[in-house]
């Protein structure tokens, strides 16, 4: 079981819930010791042009899994020239750095549960993928497996990042859905939620872990697994991540 962390999570959330840390250098370099293989890189409306992925820093490249294009989740959704600009700049900088793939955050502010919002995602991501035939796009998105596969079904480079919580609360057979877009899942975000939406410490929600793991063991799934859980408390982050790998692989390992 290969699993990592969404960045952040073993740091405090000193400059925003989620966001590139500060320590950035010090999540990467901890990572091994702590037996994560991974991390999925964070860019954010917010910090877009201070993001040091884009400085000239050294970085492991080799630790990155993804990078999340988490301003989708934003306001800035809307403004078609903005995303476009921004998308670019993301897949120079994979291109760059030998990182393979982006992962497209698609709920909240970027529901594309209406057609022509499909319509407009597809517009966006189809270009860069032909320009960008290195990297895949993974999508991450609160909606029925019909209407994904919609998507996910127009090109190789398009695959599925299948988040355990948001699923639960998105109220999906999550049997049905693994086996629907089991060709394409390359990546599962470990996140404990309730069916209204709160997401919390891994085995006190609704989320059934069980199962899950037993549909992915189904299907072959060999990926990564990112943890995307609850923080815990501020200082504390470290532990946190362990309990919480713990309790995945434990129970994986049933």
């Amino acid at each position: 079981m290969k699993i990592g962390i969404i960045q952040g999570r073993l740091s405090e959330p000193t400059l925003g819930f989620q966001e590139c840390p500060a320590d950035w250098r010090r999540e990467l370099y901890i990572l091994d010791s702590l037996g994560l293989s991974h991390v999925e890189w964070i860019v954010t409306d917010k910090s877009f042009w201070a993001n040091p992925i884009f400085g000239p820093e050294g970085l492991d490249e080799k630790k990155i899994s993804s990078i999340c294009a988490d301003f989708f989740v934003s306001p800035l959704f809307e403004n078609k020239l903005k995303m476009r600009q921004y998308m670019d700049v993301v897949c120079i900088i994979a291109k760059v750095r030998g990182i393979n793939k982006i992962t497209i955050p698609l709920m909240e502010n970027s529901s594309v549960e209406d057609a022509k919002a499909r319509k407009d995602v597809i517009d966006l991501i189809f270009p860069c993928s032909q320009k960008y035939p290195e990297i895949c796009f993974s999508f991450e998105a609160e909606l029925g497996y019909e209407e994904l596969l919609e998507i996910v079904s127009l090109s190789d480079q398009f695959t599925v990042t299948y988040d355990t919580g948001n699923m639960t609360s998105y109220g999906v057979n999550h049997s049905e859905y693994i086996q629907a877009v089991a060709h394409k899942i390359d990546n599962v975000h470990l996140k404990d939620r309730t069916y209204d939406a709160n997401t919390v410490d891994p085995g006190t929600g609704d989320t059934n872990f069980k199962l899950i793991f037993n549909e992915l063991k189904k299907i072959g799934y060999n990926g990564i697994y990112t943890i995307q859980t609850a923080r815990g408390n501020d200082g504390d982050e470290v532990n946190t991540i362990m309990d919480h790998k713990k309790y995945f692989e434990e129970l994986y390992n049933e």
